[in-house]
């Protein structure tokens, strides 16, 4: 199986850390973002949002969107298990990895398009008090991460799972792309990143 991948890309990463868990080898295939590869024409017949990640199975069908490539990998290799293993924990799971890409990723996103890096580029009009607000976001939310894993070890619960690969990328990528790296009076955040960090497959 071939991912499209581009250095420092998170969502790649996030399936990257995924399949590692999982103890999966894809063969990595770079698309150069910076020179547009991912709105090409051909790229487009693997995925009409020009994105990455995108996977390619062997047989050419193509799965985009990192969650959903990271489901079909959960259903060939269900172990470890990284989705959940009964209907609550299947549903806790995706609410809370869900709160993640839609109340955190999604500020950082803002923070980014409208950030210094994208905005040399030239391919955006920027909004500077959408970054302003999207910052604020941005550190609300690890102050209410910090509070949360004051009582839980991971993102969902007492074991690792799809949701704290997400929180990582995200807060990986904030650090060090975005200028969103969390302040370091949140331990509880701290010790958890620290964690997940020392996986092997955070080395993705």
């Amino acid at each position: 199986m071939k991912l499209y991948d581009y250095p420092g890309a998170p969502n790649p990463r996030r399936v990257k850390i995924f399949a590692a868990e999982k103890n999966i080898n894809l063969e990595l295939v770079n698309c150069d973002m910076s020179k547009r590869e991912h709105k090409t024409p051909e790229f487009l017949k693997k995925n009409p949002s020009g994105k990455i990640p995108v996977l390619e199975l062997d047989d050419g069908r193509c799965i985009s969107e990192s969650v959903a490539i990271c489901r079909y990998l959960e259903s060939i290799k269900p172990e470890p298990n990284l989705f959940g293993k009964d209907p609550f924990e299947l549903a806790f799971v995706e609410s809370r990895n869900r709160h993640i890409e839609l109340e955190l990723w999604t500020q950082i996103g803002t923070s980014w398009v409208n950030g210094p890096i994208v905005g040399s580029l030239g391919i955006f009009n920027q909004i500077p008090d959408a970054k302003l607000a999207s910052d604020k976001n941005v550190n609300l939310f690890y102050k209410r991460l910090d509070r949360e894993f004051s009582s839980s070890k991971f993102v969902a619960g007492d074991r690792y799972t799809i949701a704290d690969i997400t929180l990582m990328s995200a807060i990986d990528f904030a650090s060090d792309l975005v200028d969103l790296k969390p302040d370091e009076k949140l331990h509880n955040l701290y010790r958890w990143h620290l964690e997940v960090s020392s996986r092997p497959s955070a080395n993705n």
